[in-house]
């Protein structure tokens, strides 16, 4: 039914809202460090990249190792002088005339590494592509990651963060997202059900009826749900001293924490949140 989940990604996020709670915490650091240029390595569907490009740097590049991601971000924003759009992992390396001034990897994508030393090539790939401290006056280049503070969730049971319709090329349907904690390791859980009659289709999931009969229509829903999509995806567990031991291995002389993108401080039992900043010497 899903050739990709290009589509889901987007209908999950209230764009407007989170680049918007975001955009501040960017704009400190890239006027601290003047940042004129900027590599997102997991740019999904490339708003971040649109967005930096859009205050007027000099360039904006997005990589995703999605096709689909790219092609996405592409048919949306286009290619103006200044952004570009490229198929790459994040842990590959990053092939520049010159170096960056910042690198990003966030929305908790480094998470989604198989292990922890696609994490550690990951953030020297992304320190590796931005400037020395001696190539510009303001100092060395910075690198973000943004990743989930797995360690505020309880062990075990799920935290579903969204249920939502949606109206996808398939159809209408209701999207489940949720996230949970099993020891040290993470996942991701999401179900999409499509909304319509009660009929039985071949290669679809099991018809249920949401409610009694005559309940859906009166919350404004269709009576029946079928499954098209499931799926748990796991994550690792991402720890602030291991993030800060790899950027420092990777040429990191500068290291900073937060729990939040308004500068709130990292806490290990209570964050949302887990920011890094590193600088690089």
């Amino acid at each position: 039914m899903f050739d990709d989940l290009t589509d889901i990604y987007e209908a999950m996020i209230d764009w407007p809202k989170r680049l918007a709670n975001e955009e501040p915490f960017y704009r400190r650091w890239f006027e601290r460090v003047g940042a004129q240029s900027v590599v997102d390595v997991a740019c999904g569907t490339g708003r971040h990249a649109a967005m930096f490009h859009s205050w007027g740097l000099s360039e904006a590049t997005g990589a995703d190792i999605s096709p689909n991601m790219i092609h996405r971000a592409r048919t949306t924003f286009g290619e103006p002088a200044g952004l570009r759009w490229v198929v790459r992992g994040f842990d590959e390396p990053i092939a520049a005339a010159r170096p960056f001034d910042a690198a990003i990897c966030v929305g908790n994508s480094l998470a989604l590494a198989p292990d922890p030393a696609t994490v550690q090539r990951a953030i020297g790939q992304m320190l590796a592509a931005v400037r020395r401290g001696e190539e510009k006056e303001a100092g060395g280049g910075i690198a973000i990651v943004h990743v989930l503070n797995l360690w505020s969730l309880p062990d075990g049971p799920c935290n579903w963060q969204k249920c939502q319709l949606a109206t996808l090329p398939q159809g209408e349907v209701l999207i489940l997202k949720g996230v949970h904690r099993c020891g040290t390791r993470g996942y991701v859980d999401l179900i999409v059900a499509g909304l319509g009659e009660e009929k039985e289709e071949k290669g679809t999931g099991p018809i249920c009826r949401n409610g009694p009969p005559g309940a859906a229509h009166k919350w404004g829903l269709s009576p029946f749900l079928r499954l098209l999509h499931s799926e748990s995806t796991a994550l690792l567990g991402l720890e602030a001293a291991d993030l800060e031991r790899m950027a420092r291995a990777a040429g990191a002389a500068e290291v900073v924490f937060f729990g939040g993108y308004q500068d709130q401080p990292y806490d290990r039992r209570q964050s949302a949140d887990l920011i890094m900043v590193a600088r690089k010497s």
